[in-house]
């Protein structure tokens, strides 16, 4: 359950803990400060009600506002914003079509660019495929430290005075890739030498209490991160003995 706003009723998210797509709707949720019913999944199991309200993808997160679905979470936080944009929360889009349009180009840059090179940086099969990760990250992270530049106009975040709809889609890797991924691997996206303004940013949207009330313990994902590790080594090991 979340926020004390409007809609509590009316709203549920199936969820899962570790992922980086629920928790971009979680925060745009709660700096809408809209309530909800929140549903985690195990994604080993998955319920009746994730597989009836997203058969084409089966995955979370789902919003189901009013008894109907919406997947994908992109699409997720532009209907939030859309749908309540009455509500005491700020809009997450800007007004005027060009800014709406930089918005999201940049908000996909973070989940077509920046996530994937990062998950390569540890998750590639070769020591070559890991430093061409680590590689296009910090390239990534270069274009999102001028981008804040631009976007932000000197203000505290990519929306301006308050959270826009980039700072909510950044601010959803900041517990894997700042917090969890420091303790994991050595090292963090932002840091105050190499993006002093995203470290600065981080600072500030970490410390709002609408960001704090739905950003996950970073100890809860490390000990994910090394349950997940633990479980593919095994599997690993099972199979190199059964082919011996």
């Amino acid at each position: 359950m979340a926020g004390a706003g409007e809609g509590g009723d009316e709203l549920k998210l199936l969820g899962n803990l570790t992922s980086p797509f629920v928790l971009r709707v979680k925060l745009a949720l709660s700096f809408k400060g809209l309530s909800y019913e929140y549903i985690a999944e195990d994604l080993q199991n998955k319920s009746n009600l994730l597989l009836s309200s997203n058969p084409v993808h089966k995955k979370v997160p789902v919003l189901i506002h009013k008894g109907e679905p919406i997947c994908e979470s992109q699409v997720i936080v532009q209907y939030i914003d859309e749908a309540f944009q009455g509500t005491d929360g700020p809009s997450l889009l800007p007004a005027d079509p060009y800014e709406r349009a930089v918005a999201r180009f940049w908000a996909a840059y973070v989940f077509d660019k920046l996530l994937p090179a990062w998950l390569q940086s540890f998750m590639g099969k070769t020591d070559e495929e890991k430093a061409e990760g680590l590689k296009q990250t910090f390239a990534a992270v270069d274009q999102l430290e001028a981008a804040f530049k631009e976007c932000s106009k000197g203000k505290p975040f990519f929306g301006g005075d308050s959270v826009g709809h980039m700072d909510v889609a950044l601010g959803s890797l900041v517990p894997w890739g700042v917090y969890a991924g420091e303790k994991l691997y050595g090292f963090r996206l932002f840091d105050a030498a190499r993006s002093p303004l995203l470290n600065a940013w981080l600072e500030r949207f970490a410390a709002l209490d609408a960001a704090k009330a739905v950003l996950p313990d970073a100890d809860r994902l490390v000990d994910y991160a090394k349950m997940k590790r633990a479980e593919a080594e095994a599997a690993a090991a099972a199979a190199a003995s059964s082919n011996n």
